[in-house]
């Protein structure tokens, strides 16, 4: 077991996953790899498991196994089908993602995650990347923060948040999450201040990583890559990502329209 991230659901995973022998398998959040390590356990023996994270650190994880039919690519998971055609793969057994933020991003500090932490207003998966929530916070317009926070966060009073915050960084700039916890704060409804705080460092997390539209692209891919009886387990947290994914999973479309031919027969990728 790994003191990175402990697995979410892992036995619930694997029974729904159902790995077999020697198939192979795809798990697109790698993090601390204990739902990886798991899946190795059961598709052994001449099974292989391809597995992606963006974090560095995730990386370091990685190379603590020593498995022959391990894979690791510090890639987001939208590029999982570029690898595979590297690889000759066209089709897998099965695809797992662990969406969201690991215990290990939410207790680093330095990360800038966590409301519990004093820490860098950061919130990048990928500290490769460029954008980061102080920069979302101090050069995104108004009307732009409103949009972050009402759609990402669903923070009913977005408006008068936007507004707070562009009053507040015209005295400072924003560099640390005790300066955003303390405008925010202002403005959270009593008794769910705790809440509030957690809406919005998730809309600017979502913002930052972009994580609806990487999702969107990763539902996109699934079916041309899943073999005849193949699965695909998604774990989703928040009301935006648990949406979207069952929306999909039903119709096979992102807008959770269900399509049917002139026999009444779904056109779904799978039969939902």
């Amino acid at each position: 077991m790994t003191q990175y991230h402990k697995p979410v659901l892992e036995a619930e995973s694997l029974h729904w996953l159902a790995p077999v022998p020697g198939g192979v398998y795809l798990d697109l959040t790698f993090g601390g790899g204990g739902h990886a390590r798991a899946i190795l356990a059961q598709i052994a023996p001449g099974g292989r498991l391809l597995a992606f994270d963006q974090d560095p650190d995730a990386a370091l994880e990685a190379e603590k196994i020593q498995d022959p039919g391990f894979q690791f690519f510090g890639a987001n998971f939208t590029y999982f089908r570029r690898y595979l055609k590297l690889l000759g793969i066209e089709k897998v057994q099965g695809i797992f993602a662990d969406l969201g933020v690991s215990s290990h991003q939410f207790d680093t500090a330095e990360r800038g995650f966590s409301t519990r932490f004093e820490g860098p207003l950061d919130m990048r998966m990928d500290i490769r990347q460029p954008l980061t929530a102080a920069q979302v916070l101090n050069e995104y317009s108004e009307a732009d923060l409103q949009q972050v926070l009402g759609q990402y966060g669903e923070i009913k009073n977005a408006r008068r948040l936007a507004q707070a915050l562009v009053r507040a960084r015209s005295q400072a700039l924003f560099v640390q999450t005790s300066q955003l916890r303390d405008a925010a704060l202002q403005l959270a409804p009593k008794n769910r201040e705790n809440k509030y705080l957690a809406q919005v460092f998730q809309a600017l997390r979502i913002e930052v990583n972009q994580e609806l539209k990487v999702l969107e692209t990763l539902l996109l891919d699934l079916p041309p890559v899943l073999a005849p009886g193949g699965r695909a387990l998604i774990i989703a947290y928040h009301s935006l990502e648990d949406r979207l994914v069952k929306h999909f999973f039903q119709s096979g479309n992102l807008a959770g329209t269900l399509q049917k031919d002139f026999m009444a027969i779904s056109n779904a990728p799978w039969n939902p």
